[in-house]
């Protein structure tokens, strides 16, 4: 199932989770660490894979398109957990 946010809205998402969250999901998934990355906006594909991002030019950093939204699903519950925590 794919999912349409801004680029923004993506990065906000990456700047907001917590240290080590990226290999945490690398690992989940036996993906290479910079395969996350490159999902979150990264670019560096000689060590990391392209996950089905696509970028459209526009407002608010673009468009992006995510094909798969196992990464985008983890990093938010990853979120709700810390949300969680710090309510506690």
């Amino acid at each position: 199932m794919s999912k349409t946010i801004s680029f923004n809205e993506l990065r906000r998402i990456k700047d907001s989770l917590p240290d080590g969250t990226m290999h945490s999901i690398a690992d989940r998934l036996n993906v290479n660490v910079q395969t996350v990355r490159n999902y979150f906006g990264g670019s560096n594909y000689a060590f990391g894979k392209n996950c089905g991002m696509h970028i459209e030019p526009g407002p608010d950093g673009g468009i992006v398109v995510l094909d798969d939204t196992t990464i985008y699903d983890m990093a938010v519950e990853i979120l709700k957990e810390q949300s969680k925590e710090k309510e506690e």
